[in-house]
């Protein structure tokens, strides 16, 4: 399934899916048209060509049993200890590359594909790779959009007061009153992917080091489904035939996930 992605560039997805999550239980495996939520991302993954395996971090043998009917890879299931809401990307995935690694499958860089992100299509991972693998002096790149809120018109409130999110230049007229479209353009991260070295993992314990490139989505490339209003809105795009789902051959899941959507 893989492709050349560059001078001998050996890649990893790795597809996060814990099962503990608070805001949207079970988000990761919920019912989106006839598959649960993840098998979008590793359809996506296994369809661009970009990897030569495709790995999910899971704590739970009902995700892992799902990865795999998807295609994907479930070889060990996440420690509880890394796995709850405070945890960090860091430690999951040190923990599945050191894993990796004590296998004999050793990878020169990695992409996180999360499973709330459904819209990213295989051609939406290939762009990123082209991308990434032609630029010189990067740790990572990392998936941005444009804000719809600029946080220059964000404020931090202690008690009755508040105060600017960002720092004001006095010489200037403040943020808060000045049209958007005079503001610097400022973007935010979203879910639908990141690719790095994997030295930055081993070497400075961070999943995207010091040199960060953009990666601009398109459209609703990076829609990101957390919470329930979230889902109405991904449905709602699917069934307006405004974002397309990537294509998923695996017959759906069952018996354990109860399919709803479609």
């Amino acid at each position: 399934m893989s492709v050349q992605t560059g001078p001998s560039k050996k890649c990893v997805a790795l597809i996060p899916a814990r099962a503990g999550s608070k805001r949207f239980p079970d988000k990761n495996i919920y019912p989106f048209f006839g598959h649960p939520l993840i098998a979008y991302s590793i359809a996506s993954a296994l369809e661009s060509g970009v990897f030569s395996k495709v790995v999910v971090s899971t704590d739970s043998e009902t995700y892992a049993k799902i990865a795999r009917h998807y295609g994907a890879e479930a070889p060990f299931l996440r420690p509880t200890e890394i796995a709850g809401e405070h945890s960090l990307d860091i430690e999951w995935v040190e923990d599945a590359l050191g894993r990796l690694k004590r296998q004999q499958e050793e990878f020169e860089c990695f992409s996180l594909l999360r499973p709330t992100s459904p819209f990213r299509r295989a051609e939406t991972i290939r762009r990123a790779a082209k991308q990434f693998f032609s630029e010189s002096g990067i740790d990572s790149l990392r998936a941005v959009e444009k804000c719809r809120q600029h946080p220059g018109k964000m404020w931090i409130v202690n008690g009755r007061r508040m105060n600017p999110l960002l720092s004001q230049d006095p010489s200037r007229p403040p943020m808060h009153s000045t049209q958007v479209a005079s503001l610097p353009e400022i973007y935010v991260q979203n879910a639908s992917l990141e690719i790095a070295y994997t030295r930055v993992v081993f070497a400075r314990h961070t999943i995207s080091g010091n040199s960060i490139m953009p990666f601009f989505t398109e459209g609703f490339e990076g829609v990101d489904i957390n919470e329930p209003r979230d889902l109405w809105y991904a449905e709602h795009l699917v069934a307006a035939g405004q974002a397309h789902l990537p294509e998923v051959h695996p017959a759906p899941y069952g018996p354990e996930v109860s399919l709803k959507g479609s």
